[in-house]
């Protein structure tokens, strides 16, 4: 049985860790600004306090809050609580340092190559600026770039995923989602979408990161390149 139910029209896209090396670029800029930390784990940490904060804006105990000002929050909270200290600009510039992740190496040719036959955008928590950016800075050759402040919800919420079926007039089974995270598949699966897994084994960099295949999503592909393979070559 093909993994692939239906030719999808559209393409989503995961961006933090499916397409963009966030730990690579954000350990770097902070080795840069504290070159006497653990910077890979000072990063892990800084990136785990990420969905709990989401979660805070879903469920309405916080207001609606863009993703720069929780990443701020966020690494506020954390150097404070490991008793380190920065200056206000350089945290602005590690905050920016999101909008400047490197692409994974096969990424943007793959995209290229998916382009050509289907839509392809990210669905991000990111802004449509923070997008914006890191497309221009990791090449990245979106048809269309939409973010989590045209929707005001942070994935897994619906309004997500259903909010990019609205914006493009398709059924959601017309759109596959792609990501490194299975929670994502998961909720997107559960409102029809088509779910591809990215392995990343690497995203946390030496920490690793468990990859096994799950049955419920049985397309698990290698890198973007591999389900370029799978979708435009069939195999």
């Amino acid at each position: 049985m093909s993994p692939v139910s239906q030719t999808p029209q559209v393409l989503a896209f995961d961006t933090f860790g499916t397409v963009v090396d966030w730990h690579t670029g954000i350990s770097t800029a902070l080795a840069r600004a504290l070159p006497d930390v653990d910077a890979s784990e000072l990063a892990i940490a800084w990136r785990a306090r990420y969905a709990p904060a989401l979660a805070r804006v879903e469920a309405g105990t916080e207001p609606w809050t863009g993703l720069d000002v929780l990443h701020e929050r966020n690494l506020v909270a954390e150097l404070t609580q490991r008793d380190l200290h920065l200056d206000d600009a350089t945290i602005r510039e590690l905050v920016l340092a999101w909008h400047r992740l490197p692409a994974w190496p096969e990424v943007p040719q793959a995209l290229a190559r998916l382009k050509e036959r289907f839509i392809i955008a990210p669905l991000s928590n990111g802004s449509v600026a923070l997008l914006t950016h890191l497309a221009k800075h990791a090449g990245l050759p979106w048809d269309l770039v939409t973010g989590s402040d045209l929707w005001g919800h942070y994935k897994p919420a619906p309004q997500t995923y259903l909010g990019l079926a609205r914006l493009l007039e398709v059924e959601p089974g017309e759109i596959m989602m792609v990501a490194a995270h299975f929670p994502d598949l998961d909720a997107a699966k559960t409102l029809g979408l088509q779910t591809a897994y990215i392995a990343r084994p690497l995203e946390f960099g030496p920490a690793g990161n468990d990859t096994t295949p799950r049955p419920e999503h049985p397309l698990h592909c290698t890198g973007i390149d591999h389900l370029a393979d799978v979708l435009l070559d069939g195999h």
